[in-house]
C-alpha cells in the first residue's frame, strides 16, 4: 500500500467533494474479518461511516470498501484509515464517524477516482 503523502490539514480535507453512495455499502474490517459499518459518503481523502459501535479515538483500521464497477458488477478497494471524529446519531443506536484515508494502492486509488468521477 502506498502512504498518502502531502495531506492537507483536517479542515481542508473535509472540504473535498464527497459522494454519497446509493448501493449496499457494507465495509469489512479485514483484520477482524467482520462487518465494520456502512459508507455514508466517500472522497479521495476520507469517508463517513455509520456503524453500531464507536471506533477507538484516532485508531487505524484496514478496511475493504465495495464499489460499483462497469456492467453493474461490484468490486472492492482496500484502504488504511484513521479515525478523525465520531458522534452518536439521533437514533442513539448508531455512530457517525469520519475517517481519513492514510494508505491505498495505486490501483485502488485509480478505482476510487473512477467511481468518484461517475455522475450521480
Amino acid at each position: 500500500m502506498n502512504q498518502v503523502s502531502g495531506l492537507q490539514p483536517e479542515r481542508e480535507q473535509r472540504r473535498r467533494d464527497r459522494k454519497s453512495v446509493d448501493f449496499d455499502a457494507t465495509v469489512i474490517d479485514t483484520i477482524a474479518d467482520r462487518p465494520f459499518g456502512r459508507i455514508g459518503n466517500l472522497s479521495t481523502t476520507g469517508m463517513l461511516l455509520i456503524s453500531p459501535t464507536p471506533p477507538q479515538q484516532e485508531a487505524i483500521y484496514q478496511l475493504r470498501l465495495p464499489l460499483p464497477a462497469a456492467g453493474g458488477v461490484h468490486t472492492h478497494i482496500d484502504v488504511g484509515v484513521q479515525e478523525q471524529w465520531h458522534e452518536q446519531t439521533a437514533s442513539a443506536d448508531m455512530i457517525w464517524a469520519g475517517y481519513r484515508i492514510i494508505a491505498i494502492s495505486d490501483q485502488d486509488a485509480e478505482r476510487l477516482n473512477d467511481w468518484l468521477a461517475q455522475p450521480g
